[in-house]
């Protein structure tokens, strides 16, 4: 051990001032003592614990969509909105709406990007049940055919057996690409050419940013030359009604993720499918279709289930849409 005299002398020779050295010494101390007392989790365990489930229930909303829903359009009259804004039981359900917005971490979603490539959860290896399926919901906006007057999604999809892709993002179409492509999934064409008047490809190009929206309408163009004619009706570009309860109705949970469904000719999701396809998938999503097919052409013309009375229903009558538990579709 160093005498007073020596252990002096050290510090003087030092250029810098007594504080900077002591201040020096007492954070090495710290960082040495928090380092080795705090646990480092393993990379075994968090891929474990984000790994997405099989989606092992059906998805969507309890009643079946009617064209004029979702458009997003404030069509109140101003004693409608003043009548509105002054109701206790309104304001507070906007101020929850608003609480749970506010809590919502903005970059969640693109760190949640990292893990598995954003996919919220595996698709269904079969199809769910007719009469056990829930309803996609009706979205309004453009189409490539009529850029100036928004069309309904509902009106395309009824009769029809619909692969609907939706996405937001260059990325989440790039995922869906992985589903529809003709070069990844040969297999999907080869099945919409089996009955071209039954089966068919819709495309939802979700884009909420007005900066956004306007920069796709002004490259629409492009879209015109690269989709075919017959394709320029069934590709929509929609800004606004796809609120967070009807995304967390058919398994949109993470907004930047392209997500793929097949539904029937009256709007049941049969099959749904999240971020990059894997082989399985695929194969599952052709058979589906396939089959889709057959019972179209079995069966004719189907008719709806008859509204339920569950326990899902309001007071008043109105139905919510059904939130899938985070047990089923694992938040990420």
């Amino acid at each position: 051990m160093l005498a007073p005299e020596s252990r002096l002398s050290l510090l003087l020779r030092d250029r810098r001032c007594l504080r900077c050295q002591f201040q020096a010494v007492r954070r090495s101390k710290i960082s040495l003592r928090y380092s080795s007392n705090t646990p480092q989790p393993s990379a075994d365990s968090s891929e474990n614990e984000i790994a997405p489930l099989v989606l092992n229930r059906p998805i969507g909303l309890l009643h079946p969509p009617v064209p004029g829903q979702n458009t997003g359009l404030d069509k109140r009259s101003l004693k409608e909105r003043h009548n509105d804004f002054v109701n206790k039981d309104k304001h507070s359900q906007r101020t929850k709406d608003l609480k749970n917005q506010l809590a919502k971490p903005y970059f969640r979603e693109w760190t949640n990007l990292r893990y598995n490539d954003g996919k919220t959860f595996i698709a269904n290896p079969r199809l769910f049940k007719r009469d056990l399926s829930f309803y996609f919901p009706n979205l309004y906006g453009t189409t490539l055919a009529s850029p100036s007057k928004p069309q309904d999604t509902t009106t395309v999809i009824h009769g029809k057996v619909s692969v609907v892709s939706l996405f937001s993002s260059l990325w989440a179409e790039q995922q869906v690409a992985t589903f529809t492509d003709l070069k990844q999934n040969p297999g999907l064409l080869e099945a919409l050419k089996v009955d071209p008047s039954i089966a068919q490809q819709v495309s939802i190009n979700l884009e909420e940013s007005a900066m956004k929206a306007w920069l796709v309408r002004m490259f629409m163009w492009r879209l015109r030359r690269q989709l075919p004619v017959e394709q320029h009706d069934r590709y929509f570009l929609v800004r606004k009604g796809l609120t967070e309860p009807i995304k967390q109705s058919i398994g949109m949970l993470n907004s930047k993720v392209g997500y793929v469904y097949l539904l029937d000719d009256v709007g049941h999701i049969r099959w749904a499918g999240s971020g990059p396809a894997a082989p399985e998938e695929k194969e599952s999503l052709n058979a589906g279709l396939l089959k889709l097919i057959h019972e179209k052409k079995s069966h004719g013309s189907s008719r709806s289930r008859p509204e339920s009375t569950s326990a899902t229903e309001t007071t008043s009558g109105k139905a919510k849409p059904r939130v899938i538990p985070h047990q089923t579709v694992r938040t990420v």
